[in-house]
């Protein structure tokens, strides 16, 4: 029984090849997908939430092991079709092996650091949701066990679910039923719009009416990442490689002990293949029950829990990157990840990371300042592929691979894009392109235009020379 339900939960992860399809079976449209493996790139008015869950530790009848459980869940759920409540039940059934991926060995305990971290649900239609997840001690006097408060979303944006957590960590002290009010507020609320803000009121006893403001990031591409965690690991060249290995959907494999840490820096790492989204297995932090996962023939991106690592290191595994966070190494690797990406492009994303990143003072500046160059790593390769689609009467485009690739003068890049063009990644990329009758208008097409600006201006300067 424990394989079948071991089972299920790990086909929430597979995704299937080509581009997502909502229930209709038609191909969602989506002209500038958001980085993070597909998420949703909200333009606001949608829920912030499905389910404010509570995750608790039960002790099994009869055994020293617990299992986690809901203890709470908010909205109650009525009125769904059959085949809703069957969806319903089976995300439900899955979300606490994800709060507790540690296994069932738990004690009770007086003190315990909170942990923030985040894991991914892909739905069989190709849909994911988040889970933005706070474990803590519940408030009380002696030895207790840890319980998580977990918030279900569509919404891909880690910072202003952490801000949330936070205020229902808060009211978590006083009551739970002072949390109610503030999640219903919420729920009635509409997601802003990037850069706009929602100010919400709430009440809480002996500290009477509050007005929290909760504000979208005006750069919809960077707004569920911190690179901090990932450069507090690991160097730039590491993380440098690391890209490489994903970019040509290789499997990569990140230990840590914190579920925050792992949850950080894997997000991290899909992040920096914007405008691309990992289209493959996703699992920020692994539960025990899945550890079977690392042996999976397809790519995949995970991360386990260094009490794991054994078990890791001992399964039969190929052409895996095996990212130690603690320590800042690389316990398996291919052997090639230097040579993947062109050399002197590699040179360039080394000299712009290391350029006045100690200068750098909050979040939003770091993001940005690690983003960039990557960025600009695909604005130099593969930028001119709207001038490759080719468009019947219809409107319809049809990409053409060699001319693309032939337009690159240098070998070297050459020699990359020519592998690039065979990844999911960028498969899923030009369909939506081809789809398309302009290029999106989002952050990476505002790059290519001011890059293909730039040349325009020094050619000019070159005649003039001669």
């Amino acid at each position: 029984m424990e394989g079948q339900v071991v089972g299920r939960v790990f086909r929430l992860f597979r995704r299937r090849a080509g581009p997502p399809q909502d229930n209709s079976g038609e191909a969602l449209k989506e002209p500038e997908r958001a980085q993070e493996h597909s998420l949703p790139n909200f333009a606001g008015g949608q829920h912030f939430f499905e389910y404010l869950l509570v995750v608790s530790l039960k002790k099994k009848r009869s055994q020293d092991d617990y299992e986690p459980i809901i203890t709470y869940q908010f909205p109650k759920r009525e009125n769904l079709l059959r085949g809703q409540q069957e969806e319903e039940e089976r995300l439900l059934k899955a979300i606490p092996l994800f709060c507790f991926p540690d296994g069932n060995e738990w004690a009770s305990l007086t003190e315990y650091p909170r942990e923030t971290f985040s894991f991914v649900l892909t739905n069989v239609d190709g849909s994911r949701k988040i889970g933005y997840c706070r474990r803590l001690l519940p408030a009380g006097p002696g030895p207790r066990l840890p319980k998580v408060y977990c918030i279900i979303s569509c919404i891909g944006c880690f910072g202003l679910f952490s801000k949330i957590l936070d205020e229902v960590e808060k009211r978590h002290q006083i009551s739970m039923a002072v949390i109610y009010p503030f999640m219903q507020g919420l729920r009635e609320a509409a997601f802003p719009a990037p850069g706009k803000t929602v100010t919400l009121k709430s009440f809480i006893p002996d500290s009477g009416t509050e007005f929290i403001s909760l504000t979208r990031p005006l750069d919809s591409h960077l707004e569920h990442v911190d690179f901090s965690s990932l450069l507090h690991c690991l160097s730039f060249e590491q993380i440098l490689q690391i890209f490489a290995s994903a970019v040509l959907e290789r499997k990569i494999i990140f230990l840590a002990e914190g579920l925050s840490t792992l949850s950080q820096c894997i997000h991290a790492a899909a992040a920096l293949l914007y405008p691309f989204s990992w289209a493959h297995t996703y699992i920020p932090v692994v539960p025990e029950s899945l550890l079977a996962t690392v042996c999976c023939p397809t790519p995949f991106m995970v991360g386990v829990q260094m009490r794991f690592q054994q078990e890791v290191m001992d399964s039969p595994m190929e052409e895996v990157l095996l990212v130690n966070l603690c320590e800042g190494t690389f316990l398996m690797s291919v052997g090639d990840e230097k040579d993947i990406l062109p050399p002197k492009l590699q040179d360039g994303i080394l000299d712009s990371l290391g350029q006045g990143i100690n200068e750098l003072k909050t979040a939003e500046q770091i993001n940005e300042h690690v983003s960039g160059p990557f960025v600009q790593f695909f604005v130099k390769t593969v930028g001119h592929y709207a001038s490759y689609i080719k468009r019947e009467a219809n409107g319809q485009g049809h990409f053409q691979e060699r001319p693309f690739c032939k337009a690159l003068t240098s070998k070297t890049k050459r020699r990359f894009v020519k592998k690039f063009v065979k990844t999911q990644l960028f498969s899923l990329f030009i369909q939506e392109a081809e789809k398309s009758k302009n290029p999106p208008a989002g952050y990476f097409q505002q790059k290519i235009l001011e890059y293909e600006e730039q040349k325009k201006q020094k050619k000019p300067r070159g005649k003039t020379v001669k």
